[in-house]
Order: C-alpha cells, then structure tokens, then sequence
C-alpha cells in the first residue's frame, strides 16, 4: 500500500530470498487490490517490494513453518523526494500475465512511440485491427473497448476506430480480460478491452513530455503533468497532433448475368489530414486517507479533410473488352468535438479489503460531415462518355448524450472470502440527421431518394450484479450472477419506422483456481456475454464515398448472446512467466457482414443475424528474460471457428481453421540504448461469404536515453516491408469479388519524451537484481 494514502498498489513486485544465502526462491505479482500469495516450504526469508515511482523495501523475518503465514501490510513510499541520488535498475514488465487478464504496460513498447491508440491496440497480442479501425480479440470482432474501466465517446460514434484521435502517450497500459466477471458490463462476446489513461499522483509537481516527428506527415506533442500537495492532486494531460494519413484500396469484381460476365475493376486513392486536441484534467481531494473524491473533464476536438480519388474501370467478359472509365472524387470536411465530465468517489474502511465505490458520467460528443462527390465519364478511348457529370453532396449531422450512474461495494469475510455487489444505469440518446442530394441542370440539389432521413436511436440499461468468492487451502473460487434489463429503440422519423426492443437476461459468471506445486496455478472460468446491436450496427446510413459499394447498419438487427467457458494455466519462472488457455464459444444470432451484389453491379453490404457459432482455441502467452540484455514477449493464438446460417440463408456457413502469432524481441545494445523488433503473422481465415488472406508485418524501433538520461529519443518504423493490407476474397450466387485494402502505409516516427522529477528510464537486469 502507499504509506501516504493507504492505496493499494496493484502490480507491484514481490520477490523472496533465503535468508542463508540470499538466493531468489519465488516471486509474486499484485492484482488490484494489492494483495499477493506465494507458496514456498518451511524456512527463513526475506522479502523485497519493488514498484516504479516507490522505494523498495525490505521485508526480514519471514518465518515458515509449514503454516499459512500473514505478514501483514507493506508499505511504500514514494521516491520522488530521493530521484536525483538514487537509480534504481530494474523494469517493470511489458507484458504481466493473471488468469483472469493480461496486463500490456505500453510504453515499455518502443515501437508505440509516437503512435495513436489504434497503433497501440495493433501490437497487443490476440488483438487485431483492420483496415477501417474495427477491433478484434481472438478472432472475435464483438469487443467492449473500455476507457479507465468506463465507456467513453472516443468508441460511440465511430467504434474502435474512433482511437485514432487518442495519442499513446496518454496510454499507460491495456489490459485484456477475455473472460469476465459478472462484475463487468455482459456487452462484448470477445472479452474486454481496457485502456487505462495515465495520471500521477506523487507528492510535488512532476510529470512528462513528447515531442513527435514523422513521415508520412506526423507532427504532435503531449504533456503529462501533476501537482499534489497535501490533501490536494491536480492532473493534467493535453495533447494536439496534426497527421496526413495516406491509404489506398482496389477491387475486382465479376458479375454474372444473362451467361455474360461484366468486370469492374477499381482502384481508390485517399488522404487524410487531420489535427486532433485533446485536454483531460481533474482534481482528487483527499478528505483523509480512506476518503478521496475525484472530478475530472475531457474536452476533444478533431478536424479532419479527407480527399479520395477513385478510377472504375468496366470490361464485358475479359479484360481486353475496355467499355467505360469512371473518375470520381470525395472531398469531405469533418468537425467531431466530444466532452467527458466524472465525479468518483471512493471509500475504503479499516477491514482490509472492504471499500465502497461511486461513479458519475456524462458525455456529450457530436459529429459534422459535409461531404462533396464529383463524377466524370469516359469512353474507351478516352473522349467523353455520353454520361453527363454529376456532382453529389452528403450532409451528416450526429449527437450523443449519455448518463452513466454505477456504485460497487466490497465487504471480506474469514480469513479469505469477499463478498461484491454493484448496480449501474446508463441512458444514451444519439442521433443522425442525413441527406444526399444531387445536382440539378439548373444548379439546385435535390435529394436522392433512400438517402434521406432522419434515424434516432434511444438505449437504457439497468443492471444489478453479486459475486462472492473464498479459498481453501489451494482452491478458491469466485461465483457470481449480472442481471440486465434493456431497453432499445430505433425511429426513422421521415418514413414513420419504429423499432422497439425491451428485455430482461440473467448473465452468470464462474472462476475456480487450484494452485499447483512450484509455482503452477490453473483455472476454470464461465461466462455468458451478450452483443448488443449499437449505433453503427443500427443506423441505415450508407456511406456514400463509393457509390458502387454501399455499406450501412440494419434497422431489425438482433442481439446474439454466447457461452465462454475456458481453461487457463500460468506457470513462473525466475526470468519470465508463460501462460496457456484453452477456450471454447458458442453464439446464438450471430452477427456477420453479409455482401450482396445488384444486377447494375452497386453492392451492399450490411450485418445480419446469423444461426449459431462454435469457436474452438489455444493460446499460449509468454514473457521470458534470455540474458541481462535481451528479452522477449510472444503470443500464438490457434482456432477453429464453424459458422452456420441458418436463420438467413443455409449458403451463408464457414468452417475455417486459423491462427496469428507475434512476437517482440528487445535488446539492450550498451548501457542507455535499446532495440526492438516486433513480427506479427495471421494466417488465411475462411469466412461464410469466402476468406480472408494472410497478413505478415515487421516493425523496428530503437531508443537511446539523452540529456543526462531525463529524456530517451525514440525512431521507430511501422510496418517496415508496406505489407500490412487486409485482402479478402468474397463470393456470392452472381459475383466474385477480390479486395486489397491498406488503411496506413510504412510509418517511420521521432520521438523525445522529457521527464520532470520522475524516476529515470529503467534497465533491464536480471530478477531481484538493484
């Protein structure tokens, strides 16, 4: 715990000697709430408690006797006070492992120097992210991306890919939980994805600083500051970011029709300039040292110009038959402004473990896009097609306002057990106000019929959840019960379409962990999950840059529900740790993107509920310290997925066997220089409308500590061979369609981080080495 507040201090190191020798026996992490348990025999240690920004101690005395032993509660205190006489050489992790989540503390990762939030999520193991910003874990696309344990406006309005606005800097650690508690919200079929915002709270006034170069054009800078004195804590994070993000798209379609076959191919160009603000600052007040009470505001405002060019060009039968051109161009200006407003409350109580937490939100975000198409046709020989150009527009207007309303409460009991309970409210109101029209003779626009409409969706979600868990000897186990009650309804004001949906569901959860002898632990965990249809997957909006393929959300979509069930193992050593899981999924209503392709050749392409789903896997998660001077972090991940749609079409089944690994390997080169690269593969993946190809990508970054080691210089190059493009194969009664997509090219970034009274960069030794 910190000897200043009494907060406990999760993931904070543990370690045991021998007294008699002092050579290292066993080591242990701390989960949340600061608390750890080792298993060592009979005999004499001593004990050394290590967390960065915290001198360590020393614990003498510890006596076994084949006992369980309590020693207590161990206090640190903070460091800041005594940085300029001591270094401490030793590193927290990049990657922690628990049964019940892995924990990736990001910025030991040099290659996210520089990057966003979607850079990050991209190199986290079992994550993968594809060209448009859409976020998977373990193959699984339904995935609850979390902000500090709460919902934020970054990933409302546009998903996953809304944390291209969010700098790393600002990132602290992720961490993935792929099979939750009933503590946790039941939304996200994969698991939870928590991203986990950095804030100081040391005594005096501390903090850092980036400053990033880039190409293609990335310039930005970041500051991360505090002041505490006393009962007071003021934090402060602000980061502004201008980027010009190119991309790139083709595609080759064959339709079928009348025994002939009509070719198109396209090849689409775009740039994205956009300067990104954001400013996150707030204040803890500490009544006393069990009482704190926190206010926080996040203002964002990104501004966006996007230019794409696309060339469609037509065949009949083969592709000597040239029969038309088309050039058409999208010139769109974005204007997305979000706020977040937070008041938490936490109070702890002289039992150990027993604490009570409150939280309030609200957010309030809003999305302007006014987008302008132009058109021109040729003829094969390059003169001007009898088409008359066309000159489209698409105004786009979106809100959102949402209440968030959540109290937990812990209460131990024995020597062991712990009893939690919570409830959490939530009220979200958005809408989409959108129009496209077209051109007249005379120069006035009129609307494009279909494209017209005003869409509002409305969502409450009441929930109410229990847990209680205790262990014996060397089981324990945790069982708890999450009921939510659901409220969705959807209204196409124009056309007079109302949806409404209400329900009630029961969502279990079961965690049993046995301890094994030298420092083995398995566990078995349940958990039923839920994929509630949000905005996106509801709104008919179809986008409109690329008026031959047409994509949009589905009005009458339906939630599909899944049973997790998984198997985990860990296993410490002195120089590393490795984990294995095996994992089973069944889904219900299963939501796929299904493509389907007109007699003119336009596509749509929107998500439907499938039948079922059964997802099968292994995966092997491991950290290991070869040398003083090289480490290495690497995941694989195996499975089988077998999809069948019945409920919508038989045709619409896959079963794809599958698998991705990636690994990170870090050398430390001479005393204050690093070097780092990182590989990742994902294997070919069949798809019920066809497959997806192989994706294999290499990244280096080197790092090397300057001005009188307070500041590290950072270069680091993404994607090093332009290789990461998502290419897929997609198939239907009437067409074939192959697609090539490459959202962001080779990225090569410079970066100065400046810390001001903080703990110097670490280096790595060997375990309990300082």
């Amino acid at each position: 715990m910190d000897n200043q507040n009494n907060s406990a201090l999760a993931y904070a190191s543990i370690r045991l000697f021998k007294v008699s020798d002092s050579t290292f026996v066993t080591g242990a992490i701390t989960d949340e709430t600061g608390s750890f348990i080792v298993e060592i025999g009979a005999g004499k240690y001593y004990g050394l408690s290590e967390f960065i920004g915290y001198n360590a101690r020393k614990t003498s005395g510890i006596n076994v006797n084949n006992l369980p032993l309590d020693i207590g509660v161990i206090k640190l205190t903070a460091s800041a006070k005594t940085l300029d006489e001591v270094v401490v050489q030793g590193e927290k992790s990049t990657m922690e492992l628990a049964l019940d989540k892995k924990v990736f503390n990001v910025g030991k990762d040099l290659a996210n120097a520089g990057g966003t939030g979607v850079d990050i999520l991209t190199n986290i193991p079992s994550v993968a992210v594809d060209v448009e910003g859409n976020v998977s874990l373990r193959g699984s696309n339904n995935v609850r991306i979390l902000i500090d344990g709460k919902p934020s406006g970054l990933v409302s309005l546009k998903g996953g890919s809304g944390l291209q606005q969010l700098q790393g800097s600002m990132i602290e650690r992720v961490e993935i939980i792929t099979n939750p508690s009933a503590r946790y919200e039941a939304e996200g079929m994969g698991g939870i994805i928590n991203i986990v915002l950095k804030k100081e709270r040391k005594e005096g006034f501390n903090g850092s600083f980036d400053v990033i170069t880039g190409n293609p054009t990335n310039f930005g800078a970041a500051a991360n500051v505090n002041y505490r004195k006393k009962n007071l804590n003021f934090f402060v994070n602000y980061t502004v970011s201008y980027r010009n993000t190119p991309g790139r798209n083709s595609q080759n379609q064959q339709l079928f029709r009348n025994d002939s076959t009509f070719i198109t191919l396209k090849d689409m160009e775009s740039h994205l300039k956009g300067q990104n603000n954001s400013a996150r600052a707030g204040i803890d007040y500490y009544f006393n040292d069990k009482n704190v009470l926190t206010g926080s505001y996040t203002y964002r405002l990104s501004k966006g110009k996007r230019f794409s060019e696309i060339n469609y060009r037509d065949y009949l039968s083969n592709l000597s038959n040239l029969t038309s051109t088309t050039y058409r161009t999208q010139d769109e200006t974005e204007t997305e402004p979000n706020s977040e407003y937070a008041i938490n409350y936490k109070k702890t109580f002289k039992k150990k473990g027993q604490e009570l937490t409150a939280d309030v939100r609200y957010l309030d975000n809003w999305e302007d896009s006014d987008q302008y198409y132009r058109e021109k046709s040729f003829k094969p020989d390059g003169g001007a097609s009898d088409v008359p150009p066309t000159l489209q527009r698409a105004v786009n207007y979106e809100t959102e306002k949402q209440w968030l309303f959540q109290v937990d409460y812990v209460h131990p009991f024995g020597k062991n057990g712990k009893l939690e309970a919570g409830a959490r409210s939530s009220s979200r109101d958005m809408t989409n106000d959108y129009t496209v029209t077209q051109e007249n003779n005379d120069g006035s626009f009129s609307p494009i019929p279909g494209l017209t409409n005003d869409f509002l969706y409305e969502e409450n979600i009441n929930a109410a959840y229990g847990i209680m868990g205790n262990k014996t000897n060397k089981f324990s186990y945790q069982i708890g019960l999450r009921a939510e009650w659901t409220g969705v309804t959807t209204t196409l004001k124009q056309t007079n379409e109302v949806n409404d949906r209400k329900y009630a569901n029961l969502f279990p959860s079961l965690h049993v962990t046995y301890d094994l002898p030298k420092q083995n632990a398995l566990q078995l965990s349940f958990s039923r999950r839920v994929r509630r249809p949000q905005y996106n997957d509801l709104s008919p909006f179809m986008t409109y840059s690329d008026n031959r393929n047409y994509f949009s959300g589905n009005p009458d979509l339906n939630p599909e529900f899944t049973n997790a069930f998984e198997i985990g193992h860990i296993k410490y050593v002195e120089k590393g740790s490795i984990s294995s899981s095996l994992y089973y999924r069944h889904t219900n209503g299963k939501i796929i993107s299904i493509r389907r392709v007109e007699e003119n050749g336009n596509s749509y392409t929107r998500p439907e509920n499938l039948g079922t789903e059964n997802s099968y896997g292994a995966e092997f998660t491991s950290s290991y310290s070869f040398y003083q001077w090289w480490k290495m972090d690497g995941s694989v991940n195996f499975f089988r997925a077998i999809t069948n749609g019945t409920g919508l079409d038989e045709t619409f089944k896959s079963d794809t066997y599958s698998w991705f690994v990636r690994a990170t390997s870090r050398f430390t080169l001479w005393k204050n220089t690093d070097l780092q690269f990182r590989g990742n593969y994902e294997a070919p993946q069949q798809t019920p409308q066809g497959r997806r190809k192989s994706l294999a990508t290499l990244d280096i970054a080197a790092s090397r500590d300057v001005l009188k080691n307070n500041g590290t210089l950072t270069l680091s190059i993404t994607d090093v061979f332009n290789s990461r493009k998502y290419r897929s194969i997609l198939e239907g009664t009437n067409f074939y369609t192959t697609t090539s997509a490459q959202g962001r090219l080779r990225q090569i970034n410079l970066t100065l981080n400046y810390r001001l009274h903080q703990a110097k960069k670490k280096k790595e030794l060997g375990e309990g080495e300082f």
